[in-house]
């Protein structure tokens, strides 16, 4: 980009229109997102919400985006600041053009299986 001059893509890659609106399809939205989701990390274990299999589901719906993620226990400390972590990192990651709602789900129930293979074995989990 050259000084003053706007660059003609946002940071997700995707065009700018001429009058500043995103030109990018859904599936660029959902997959910007799960890459901003891969970049929040849970504070104890030190391991991305992605890789953890903590988050279930990213789709657009009525114009905005949904997150369903899930924590490894109902009382897990992280479960205020996890969350918002998510919907601003993927908010950030789109410059803000969606709103982003992060639910927390507890269907299906998280168990150390939805864990990635690098992620478990970074966790001393045998290798599956």
């Amino acid at each position: 980009m050259t000084a003053g001059v706007p660059d003609d893509r946002d940071r997700l890659g995707a065009p700018i229109g001429v009058d500043g609106s995103l030109q990018r399809s859904a599936s660029d939205v959902v997959d910007g997102a799960w890459d901003a989701l891969r970049g929040v990390y849970d504070p104890e274990l030190y391991l991305d919400v992605v890789s953890l299999g903590l988050v279930y589901d990213v789709r657009v719906e009525g114009g905005g985006l949904v997150v369903e993620m899930t924590m490894t226990t109902p009382g897990c400390p992280a479960s205020q600041v996890l969350p918002e972590m998510a919907r601003v990192a993927i908010t950030d990651a789109v410059d803000g053009a969606v709103e982003v709602d992060v639910r927390v789900v507890w269907e299906p129930p998280w168990s150390p299986a939805m864990i990635d293979e690098d992620a478990a074995q970074a966790l001393g989990f045998r290798a599956r």
